[in-house]
């Protein structure tokens, strides 16, 4: 009896034990439900249109929450995630984030859950069901019309002509400086235009503006000295005698006494006193502070100004040898001139281009810039105007910097009845850069099995190919194989390796690279071959890209294409 009700006991403790534990669990569940809330707009929408998907989370303050991100709602796409909206209330934050959802194809979709962290706890909303329908169209009332030819579209004109411009208006501007700083014929100053008077004029001309001069009313007597002396000293230095400037003036008169004595100028004893007599004054006033009257100082003047008239009568008339050497001797000076102008204009614009060049390659890489002014084949193949295009069938889609031409190929008799081939190319093994894709649609007997003969296929092609290779000259070849897989999930094999190619002189020879994608089936053999040089710098770029953009399509799917177009 006893344990009879010993075994009451326990089951009743057990049964409250399960009734409060389920009683914890609802109110955790209501309690997190209270936490998370969904929202939307509607549950209908047409094809294109957008739901408002909003997500409310109440939560303390210092409690960190986590809102989805990304594309969580597929099969809807999230188009746009709003910020994170917050809001108080009472002593919780109430915060909320808008997700704004579409959906392209018609039909009923469900949003799965989403999960949202409070603290560290995760929580998750309710899935939902949306329904997208399509827009209907009444064609009765619109007309239907035949599809349009295909029009020829005029090659989109690229941005070279503002380069041009660009360029132009530098050199231009160059051009502009250099003519305007060098070459451009100045105005001349008032002492380069007395620079090129004759000696003669010139000295008379300083004598006029000595006469204009305040020296001596201001009683600077040793200024007006010094240039009046100047004045005589510099005639004779480029007329007479060319030391006069430094010469003492005994060693001047001395030297002008040896001349008229050597009747080699026709100067006058009392010329020759007047000068004497001046100049030693001049010498007092200059080193023994001697101070003439301003009358004398005048008189002074009037006979240098006389003096020099008698000393340019005196001088012999200059031969024509001598006008002919004072002629070459200008245009050798104009010639020198124009040389230096020459040296300069040749110097800036090689400074110029020099900085230019070295500007350019610190930022974009010498080689890009020294290709650039060059020219690179691979370079202008991966710059320019790339194609995407479909080769053979079942096609080969693929991106190339190139349209790829089809090689006309001639089968034997015994062959043509069992494969058709076709092969469309870019360049050749001996050039740069080579591609080639190849299709190869076998007739094979229904009973051989198929997953035997796509190792055979790809192993035979492989082998086949670089054979032909060798036969054609290559040499060194090496080759590795690794499992390749297109974006389009078709897969295949990569080979890919070095080899010693044929250069373009005879028993040359260039290391380069070179890639095989194969894909087979039962009866399909595709191939994509591409070889480049080693030293291409350029080629492992073009090579990535050709790759990455290589996508197949089986012929069923491609029949199945053209019957619903």
């Amino acid at each position: 009896m006893m344990n009879y009700e010993l075994q009451i006991t326990n089951w009743n403790n057990s049964k409250v034990r399960k009734v409060a534990l389920s009683i914890f669990f609802i109110l955790c569940s209501l309690f997190s439900f209270s936490q998370v809330k969904t929202e939307v707009d509607t549950t209908k929408i047409r094809i294109g249109e957008q739901i408002n998907y909003k997500i409310k989370v109440e939560a303390d303050s210092s409690t960190l929450v986590v809102f989805p991100e990304g594309q969580t709602f597929m099969p809807l796409e999230n188009v746009e995630a709003l910020k994170i909206d917050t809001t108080k209330k009472d002593s919780k934050f109430l915060l909320s984030r808008v997700y704004k959802l579409t959906q392209f194809d018609s039909g009923s979709y469900t949003i799965p859950r989403q999960k949202v962290i409070i603290g560290e706890k995760p929580f998750f909303t309710d899935s939902l069901r949306v329904d997208v329908n399509t827009i209907e169209v009444d064609t009765t009332k619109q007309k239907l019309y035949d599809i349009k030819p295909i029009i020829e579209v005029e090659k989109s004109g690229s941005n070279w002509w503002k380069w041009l411009l660009g360029i132009l208006a530098a050199i231009a501007l160059i051009a502009f400086l250099l003519y305007w700083f060098i070459w451009r014929q100045k105005p001349l100053t008032e002492e380069e235009e007395i620079a090129l008077l004759p000696p003669y004029d010139r000295a008379k001309l300083a004598l006029k503006k000595l006469d204009e001069s305040q020296y001596l009313m201001r009683s600077e007597v040793k200024d007006y000295y010094s240039e009046l002396t100047f004045i005589i000293r510099k005639y004779l230095d480029e007329k007479v005698y060319d030391h006069a400037l430094e010469s003492t003036t005994d060693e001047l008169i001395n030297r002008l006494n040896l001349l008229k004595d050597g009747n080699q100028i026709d100067l006058s004893k009392d010329t020759i006193k007047n000068l004497e007599s001046i100049l030693k004054r001049a010498d007092l006033v200059k080193f023994a502070k001697s101070a003439p009257d301003t009358a004398l100082a005048e008189m002074d003047k009037v006979t240098i100004d006389k003096e020099i008239d008698h000393v340019k009568e005196s001088l012999p008339e200059p031969t024509e040898e001598e006008k002919l050497l004072d002629k070459q001797y200008k245009e050798e000076q104009e010639r020198k001139k124009k040389r230096r102008k020459v040296i300069l204009t040749v110097a800036i614009s090689i400074f110029l281009l020099i900085a230019t060049f070295v500007g350019f390659g610190i930022k974009y890489g010498f080689g890009y810039v020294k290709d650039t002014i060059i020219g690179h084949e691979s370079k202008e193949l991966l710059e320019g105007d790339w194609v995407e295009s479909a080769y053979g069938f079942p096609p080969i889609f693929i991106e190339t910097p190139k349209v790829l031409k089809r090689e006309k190929v001639e089968l034997p008799e015994e062959a043509q009845s069992k494969m058709k081939l076709a092969i469309f190319s870019y360049g050749s093994l001996i050039e740069r850069f080579y591609i080639v894709t190849s299709t190869t649609n076998l007739n094979k007997p229904e009973t051989e099995d198929a997953e035997e003969q796509k190792a055979i296929n790809i192993n035979t092609v492989i082998e086949g190919n670089l054979k032909s290779w060798e036969a054609s000259g290559v040499k060194n070849i090496i080759t590795k194989n690794e499992q390749f897989i297109t974006p389009n999930a078709a897969e295949g094999l990569k080979t890919f390796g070095t080899a010693d190619f044929p250069g373009l002189t005879e028993g040359s020879f260039e290391k380069g690279n070179y890639v095989f994608l194969s894909f087979t089936t039962e009866s399909i053999i595709q191939q994509v071959i591409l070889v480049w040089r080693a030293d291409d710098t350029y080629a492992e770029e073009i090579v990535e890209r050709i790759i990455n953009s290589v996508e197949l399509k089986s012929d069923e799917a491609v029949e199945a294409e053209e019957n619903e177009e």
